[in-house]
């Protein structure tokens, strides 16, 4: 079918169609995540002999998926979407791989080259985001974009409770300890990349491309949305500070619960708690988004930052609480991602659409590195409740930012970008 001959109710039986493919995708690459993402930090203090190193886990995966962002982004403006998402997925794969050589010769540079290429598969979830968006209209971006954000939930978190049997499955191939579960990551990423490439058709953003051009305007039949550069920045700086206080937390909790002598199957369900906090509720975030705004939803995020840092560095020593504090953790994040990346959409003309939203990507993953980064020092430093501490200077800066901005009247935005 043409872009010409295509209509309104095609266009909407489309992104049905593609929502739904790239939350199968983001399913199997959530399934990847979870099943690694508490291992990350265990296996860095291992190789490298000290915690302090631990947050460098962490910090290699977002910064490999800041790597990846625009790069992605480039592919999707000139091939789409389909081979953008496949590809970073087959990298994602290759970084589990590596992993599990690493842990092997016991490498701890290569441990950090292979979390960066893992790291890809974040890289890709969060593109997928921004695809479901691609064919979406106002009305619905933020119902839309938080689906696809949702379907992570599923494979995120059932993945970090398959540590042990993955670990065990290892074992039986005669895999050193701890690299077991990178099988899963391996092979959820494989799949994924083949949903993304073969599945995928038409490709999302080709088609909102030439609907576009066959409209000589935007696919929408008004644009009733508007430009402020400084609501750009906002957004895309309220998304990376959001992803930092997350990343920072959340990146060194397995090593303070296996301290306070945890089992893997307690940081398992530690994780999965927090992972379900950051997908589950994302649709009704996003539906409270379309409804009442996006500053209104971000500010909501910022609160439940602050009641899971309060929650955690009044509770730090027990384990039941920094489980709470790690569920608000995670909702304080969906709510605030979810409506940024909304706000970063309808904030930029459509022809600037996918290059902007590669810079936040890469500004999201480099805050979230960053963090990871200093966590460990800071948690070595003043412990556990001192690291929730010094997160809230970020949420603050967050706020302050959100006052600010909706002060200033939004420009009309051109469809012309």
């Amino acid at each position: 079918m043409s872009a010409g001959a295509i209509g309104q109710t095609e266009v909407a039986a489309l992104q049905r169609r593609t929502v739904w493919l790239l939350s199968a995708g983001q399913v199997l690459g959530g399934f990847a995540i979870g099943a690694t993402l508490s291992l990350g930090a265990l296996l860095a203090a291992d190789l490298s002999g000290s915690d302090a190193w631990s947050g460098m886990a962490a910090t290699m995966s977002t910064l490999g998926a800041a790597i990846a962002a625009i790069p992605l982004a480039r592919v999707a403006v000139r091939h789409g979407r389909r081979v953008a998402l496949g590809g970073g997925a087959m990298v994602s794969a290759l970084g589990a791989l590596l992993t599990i050589v690493a842990a092997s010769v016991r490498s701890f540079p290569l441990l950090l080259v292979a979390l960066a290429l893992l790291g890809t598969g974040a890289a890709v979830g969060l593109q997928a985001r921004f695809a479901a968006s691609d064919l979406a209209t106002d009305r619905t971006r933020g119902r839309d974009l938080s689906i696809v954000v949702w379907a992570t939930t599923v494979g995120a978190v059932i993945g970090p409770n398959l540590l042990e049997p993955g670990d065990a499955i290892g074992r039986v191939l005669g895999l050193v300890p701890l690299s077991g579960p990178f099988l899963f990551g391996i092979t959820a990423q494989l799949l994924a990349a083949m949903v993304y490439l073969f599945a995928l058709r038409p490709d999302p953003l080709l088609t909102a491309r030439a609907l576009g051009e066959a409209a000589g305007a935007a696919i929408r039949p008004a644009i009733a949305v508007s430009e402020s550069r400084a609501r750009e920045r906002f957004a895309i700086t309220a998304v990376a500070l959001s992803h930092a206080t997350m990343v920072a937390v959340m990146s060194m909790t397995p090593v303070h619960l296996l301290h306070h002598g945890a089992s893997l199957t307690i940081i398992g369900l530690t994780i999965s708690l927090h992972v379900a906090g950051m997908f589950a509720l994302s649709p009704v975030f996003g539906i409270l988004a379309d409804r009442l705004g996006r500053l209104p939803v971000i500010l909501l995020g910022q609160g439940l930052f602050v009641a899971a840092l309060v929650t955690i560095a009044m509770g730090a020593e027990a384990a039941s609480a920094v489980g709470v504090g790690l569920i608000l953790l995670g909702l304080g994040w969906s709510a605030s991602t979810v409506s940024g990346s909304a706000l970063v959409t309808e904030s930029t003309a459509p022809v600037r659409r996918p290059r902007v939203q590669g810079v936040s990507d890469t500004l999201m993953s480099l805050s979230g590195a960053a963090g990871g980064a200093l966590a460990g020092p800071t948690l070595a430093v003043v412990g556990f409740d001192g690291l929730a501490v010094a997160a809230t200077a970020l949420v603050v800066a967050v706020v302050v930012g959100a006052v600010v901005v909706s002060r200033r009247p939004p420009a009309p935005l051109p469809a012309s970008g």
